[in-house]
């Protein structure tokens, strides 16, 4: 799945306003992610929300984990600990259907952490993004750009095993 018809990928469209130049790519790619999952799950069947075909992640868990790792990723990157509420709702992604439990609650659920990633990354001075930052409860040392890079790289992975997911549900 890719942008609509005639239309160019976001990359491709040119830079997002009031982006820092260094940070657009993240930018491009989590605008895209929201553009394909919007695109990919229009009407999807409630019912076919935690099924998981051959083994696979479910698409509720993809849903839940594209919004909790952008927060927790996000929050790493402020030099900030995960929240009892971050931690609350990492242990309980992929358990099944929570609040919001519907596949259009989930991708707007999303979409509003997008919309707050974009406005950390928008606030994110230059001269930040190679000083060091811990990551879990072991602290293993990345960097700002590291983890804004990982949360883009990672939200993509998680939608492309989501859409194969989604097309053999809706195949089946």
């Amino acid at each position: 799945m890719t942008s609509p018809p005639n239309r160019p990928e976001v990359w491709l469209r040119g830079p997002l306003p009031d982006m820092p130049p260094l940070l657009q790519p993240v930018a491009h790619a989590l605008v895209q992610a929201r553009e394909e999952l919007n695109a990919l799950l229009t009407d999807f069947p409630e019912a076919l929300l935690w099924e998981q075909p051959a083994g696979l992640a479910s698409p509720g868990f993809h849903l839940q984990h594209l919004t909790g790792v952008l927060d927790r990723l996000t929050t790493y990157a402020r030099a900030e600990p995960l929240s009892a509420a971050q931690l609350t709702y990492l242990a309980a992604e992929g358990q099944g259907p929570a609040s919001p439990g519907t596949p259009a609650a989930l991708v707007q659920a999303f979409s509003i952490q997008v919309d707050r990633t974009l406005a950390q990354l928008r606030a994110t001075p230059a001269a930040t993004l190679t000083e060091p930052r811990g990551v879990g409860r072991a602290q293993l040392l990345s960097t700002v750009l590291g983890l804004l890079v990982h949360a883009a790289e990672h939200t993509m992975r998680h939608l492309g095993q989501l859409l194969v997911t989604v097309r053999v549900l809706r195949a089946a």
